[in-house]
């Protein structure tokens, strides 16, 4: 995938990463991405030939790195996630709000999770509701899906952000 100035990622990552690998510290699972990355449709990965039936041209392709947060590979994945998500939603307008807990109470979210997160829940729903309601907004009733979400896969690590959807998100 290019950036507006023309470069790809995986050239930024070439160009710059050992550099960067080398005055900061990274984790595992970072330097395997950046790795991928540069590594993606080059040589490194090895390929295939492809040769025109007609003509006799021959192409080099170089094979992909396959892994989930690469530009290169992901871009028609994403774009095929959307279209398949985009005819499950109603023709509405949709809203995202994010909802997040102040750091503070993480201990407190820590030792009293099911408590704090339906208090989060019913809070974050009464509030959209009661101010969808209102005509000064939008004086509309609404429909809420709310999703908590956490940075970590053990639900533990902090913060805590609650993503509220008013329907469609979409990356």
């Amino acid at each position: 995938m290019r950036t507006s100035g023309g470069l790809e990622v995986a050239e930024i990552f070439r160009q710059h990463g050992p550099a960067y690998r080398e005055s900061h510290r990274l984790p595992r699972n970072h330097l395997r991405v950046m790795g991928a990355i540069e590594a993606c449709r080059t040589a490194a990965l090895g390929g295939h030939k492809d040769k025109c039936d007609h003509c006799g041209h021959l192409a080099i392709s170089y094979n992909s790195c396959r892994n989930r947060h690469c530009p290169k590979c992901q871009t028609l994945a994403k774009e095929k996630w959307i279209e398949a998500r985009s005819e499950d939603l109603l023709p509405i307008e949709y809203f995202h709000v994010v909802f997040t807990i102040p750091a503070e109470l993480n201990p407190l979210v820590s030792m009293n999770r099911k408590v704090m997160y339906d208090l989060l829940f019913r809070s974050v729903s009464e509030t959209l509701i009661e101010l969808a309601r209102d005509p000064k907004h939008l004086g509309a009733k609404i429909g809420v899906i709310s999703i908590l979400h956490t940075w970590g896969q053990n639900h533990i690590t902090p913060p805590h952000p609650l993503y509220c959807h008013r329907g469609r998100t979409i990356p």
